[in-house]
């Protein structure tokens, strides 16, 4: 006689059950990937485009010096009246405050997107001493978030955020390593989820992956910027990286320990029309006094730095990395849009300089290397990109171990202590 029931099915095992969970997240991952990425190679491309216009084509048309004090002067207020319009008139006023906004946060409306974008190119080709890098991470979260949650209302919404952040730094570095860094930092401040850590960062770094290799196939994008290469590490060269780095951190908290102060006197200015002209009138000043390396981004301008190691003297570096310095708190303090990342890869690469045009038996890769590091911890407080950003400069897997002993002392003296970012209230973060 056939049994009254059938017996029931076996149960998926954890590892099917995993399976079945990650597989579904591989598309969605991907296509954020590479649009999160075509978003940063457009904004860059227009930006890049219109640079040239401002400061080749147009300054050769009415016969001024590209690069001369009045031109800097003159395009540097006029991009920042430009970005005051777009923040005054344009829907959404281009977000919040950009003193307190890190890398990622909360989703902004879609509204506010074009704006943002629109003030950061802006700033990018006016020649404002930020990066792309908070504006592009904070306009992907915001369509990637807006869209994905529309389409596939199951994912949590924070699962989108993650694979949004995840693949613009992967598009912004030319690699995932970088977005599986912070990913791993931020997890580690969470409470444990469920599956192991590469469980959870499975689908983000898809979407690093992918952001990555679209950046690579259509720029070719690289943080080497010719340093001669640390072959054989000795003694002294730890010596270096360990009295470097934590000098450096200290020359980056200046700017941190003065951030809330010079924030709050443009902000008693009230208007995005008189701060941010006046903020840009400032950056020209101090763009008059540096010279045009001291402009920009700084990435191009770093590379361009470390070119002609041995050729600056000390006082011409020491000048380069504390009007950069300037510069970069004053664009975070007046309401340009734009990260600090790059910028302070430049004041580090300067002040690393510095010490090896001071002391010259130090390595340039090592004093460039630990000085970024120190720079970068000092501004944001990222552990891990910091770490990885002054390994990729120096383009040599020998110097990682001296910067990771390096941090150590550095973090020492940053850790507790302000960063280049503000609360709410414009209120120190610690």
């Amino acid at each position: 006689m056939a049994p009254d029931h059938a017996p029931p099915a076996p149960s998926p095992s954890p590892a099917e059950d995993q399976f079945r969970i990650l597989l579904p997240q591989v598309l969605p991952a991907l296509v954020v990937g590479v649009a999160a990425s075509l978003m940063y190679l457009g904004i860059s491309y227009v930006s890049e485009e219109f640079q040239v216009v401002l400061w080749d084509d147009l300054p050769d048309a009415l016969g001024i010096g590209r690069y001369s004090s009045l031109w800097i002067i003159t395009m540097l207020t006029a991009t920042g009246i430009a970005v005051g319009l777009v923040v005054w008139k344009v829907p959404g006023h281009a977000g919040p405050d950009p003193a307190s906004q890190g890398l990622g946060g909360a989703p902004l409306a879609p509204a506010v997107v074009p704006g943002l974008l629109l003030a950061s190119a802006l700033g990018l080709a006016g020649g404002v001493s930020l990066g792309p890098e908070n504006p592009i991470i904070a306009a992907n979260i915001a369509l990637t978030y807006w869209i994905g949650h529309r389409i596939q209302p199951s994912l949590p919404g924070a699962a989108w955020v993650a694979l949004a952040s995840a693949a613009t730094v992967g598009a912004l570095f030319g690699t995932p390593v970088a977005a599986a860094l912070i990913l791993s930092e931020a997890l580690a401040s969470q409470q444990p989820g469920r599956g192991s850590l590469w469980d959870r960062i499975f689908a983000p770094l898809v979407a690093a992956g992918a952001g990555a290799m679209t950046t690579q196939l259509i720029s070719n994008p690289s943080f080497d910027i010719g340093l001669p290469t640390l072959t054989d590490p000795g003694y002294e060269d730890l010596l270096a990286a360990v009295v470097i780095a934590p000098a450096a951190a200290v020359f980056g908290l200046a700017a941190c320990y003065l951030f809330p102060y010079v924030h709050a006197a443009f902000q008693r200015l009230r208007h995005p029309m008189l701060m941010l002209p006046l903020g840009g009138l400032t950056l020209g000043l101090l763009g008059a006094l540096g010279g045009q390396l001291t402009l920009f981004k700084g990435l191009d301008e770093t590379e361009e730095l470390a070119a002609s190691v041995g050729s600056w003297s000390s006082g011409e570096l020491a000048k380069l990395a504390v009007v950069k310095l300037l510069a970069l708190l004053v664009a975070a303090s007046c309401g340009f849009r734009g990260g600090r990342i790059f910028p302070a890869v430049f004041i580090g690469s300067a002040f690393g300089l510095l010490a090896q045009a001071l002391v010259p038996e130090i390595h340039p890769a090592v004093a460039v290397s630990s000085a970024v590091l120190g720079v970068l911890l000092a501004t944001t407080r990222q552990g891990w990109i910091s770490l990885f950003t002054g390994a990729a400069l120096a383009a040599s897997p020998s110097i990682l171990a001296l910067l990771c002993i390096a941090s150590l002392p550095a973090w020492l003296i940053v850790t507790g202590r302000p960063q280049l970012e503000l609360d709410r209230e414009g209120r120190s973060l610690h």
